[in-house]
């Protein structure tokens, strides 16, 4: 992937008519444990409006959704429920795009931390997140299934800061989610 393509990638709030392409991506990704259609319909009901708790994007590439990403927002806590790239446009730099995405959302809903699951086995997304200033806070046990996969928690504190100045640039993220 060159600089062009990242730069044609344009980030915006992820709507309704989104779902079907962002599910595509969604089953490639994560075959396993893929979100459904009505999950996403769910999150996108929080998302809009002055008591929304949510907030959704997607990266789009010649109408082709190349990423996404979610957070939810409890009592001034961001969770990222969902953050995931294409397989081409790993080592872009869209993951960091799509993760100071979120944290300028958490900003925004005057989050306090931001709190994330990761697989254990999903090191190159776990590089990104330290990259942010997330710090391991615990184990899920079994947290991914149907493959019994552990997660780890990670956590930030001050997300204004990180995502004013991530030290991530050129890092792409495969993948995190939480079926929160």
């Amino acid at each position: 992937m060159t600089d062009t393509a990242h730069e044609d990638v344009a980030l915006r709030e992820m709507r309704w008519w989104d779902i079907d392409r962002v599910l595509t991506l969604e089953e490639e990704l994560f075959p396993e444990d893929a979100w459904s259609q009505g999950m996403f319909w769910s999150e996108l009901a929080h998302a809009r409006g002055g008591a929304a708790t949510r907030h959704y994007t997607v990266a789009e590439t010649g109408g082709r959704v190349v990423g996404y990403a979610g957070l939810a927002v409890f009592d001034r806590t961001g969770d990222v429920q969902t953050i995931a790239t294409a397989r081409d446009h790993w080592g872009t730099g869209l993951g960091a795009r799509l993760l100071t995405d979120l944290l300028t959302a958490a900003t925004a809903f005057e989050c306090r931390e931001v709190l994330l699951e990761v697989r254990v086995d999903n090191t190159r997304a776990q590089r990104l997140y330290e990259r942010f200033g997330f710090e391991p806070i615990g184990i899920r046990k079994g947290y991914y299934q149907p493959g019994n996969v552990d997660a780890l928690v990670m956590r930030l504190t001050g997300p204004a800061t990180a995502a004013a100045t991530p030290s991530s640039v050129g890092t792409c993220v495969q993948g995190t989610k939480s079926h929160g």
